[in-house]
């Protein structure tokens, strides 16, 4: 089965909703014509459903930022999945380290939220990396096999993973700071993880599961990081705010 590339736009805690419409809409007249490469964006909550009528029939995803563990319930200011696929969200972005890091998220409670995206049938985008601190302990590979155990906890327990989930490594030191990990430093994790999902479950998931990268990814660095065999698409921040970018690194493949 073909991993097919998946270029993501988190927008994060940005944009009016109209710069939300006139964004999205310049990305689907920009990736006209591309084949072979999936488009997803990830307004916030209150755009989403403006945003769903303005992808028209692009082909762009649409997936929520995050989402809360149970269903419904009394909890002010939260989000549920079905929330998220009433307002015409396919995917989720779970774990970004800016959850656990901002919002004291855990691995555990990040399992539950996957858990409750499956089982609600939305595609979850399970984000896990290291802090600079812990690269520089040499705890790289420590860090990601815990964050892995952890929040796929329900996945180990049920001996199952569906291939249609979504692994991004966001290694924490190379967001939002400009700096990028190396196509080496990054493929170096992207394998780890790939040998983690085979000894964990099976070859044939290993193989379909596609493992995104995230950090600083740009229009002068994406083609080389694309290049390397384990790395899938990409999780993007800061770029996918402005079309123009955005839309360079959607056509990676022309760089």
């Amino acid at each position: 089965m073909e991993r097919r590339p998946l270029i993501a736009g988190n927008w994060k805690m940005n944009l009016s909703l109209d710069d939300s419409v006139n964004l999205v809409k310049e990305i689907g007249a920009g990736m006209s014509g591309v084949k072979g490469v999936e488009v997803l964006v990830a307004p916030p909550f209150t755009a989403l459903s403006t945003i769903r009528q303005a992808i028209g029939d692009s082909g762009i995803f649409l997936a929520g930022q995050n989402m809360n563990s149970e269903i419904s319930g009394a909890y002010t200011g939260e989000v549920s999945g079905r929330m998220l696929q009433g307002a015409g969200c396919t995917h989720v972005i779970l774990g970004h380290s800016e959850r656990r890091a901002l919002f004291n998220e855990t691995s555990e409670v990040i399992d539950l939220k996957v858990k409750t995206a499956v089982l609600l049938g939305l595609i979850p985008i399970i984000c896990i990396g290291e802090t600079l601190e812990e690269r520089e302990a040499g705890r790289t590979f420590d860090v990601i096999k815990e964050q892995l155990n952890l929040s796929l906890h329900n996945f180990k327990a049920d001996e199952l993973m569906l291939p249609s989930n979504i692994l991004a490594y966001e290694p924490v030191w190379a967001i939002g700071t400009g700096k990028t990990a190396t196509p080496d430093q990054a493929q170096e994790v992207h394998l780890f993880i790939r040998k983690w999902i085979e000894g964990t479950f099976d070859t044939k998931t290993a193989n379909q599961v596609r493992i995104l990268y995230g950090g600083s990814v740009k229009p002068e660095n994406v083609a080389d990081l694309m290049s390397q065999a384990d790395i899938d698409g990409a999780l993007v921040g800061g770029a996918s705010l402005k079309a123009d970018l955005f839309v360079k690194l959607i056509r990676f493949k022309e760089s």
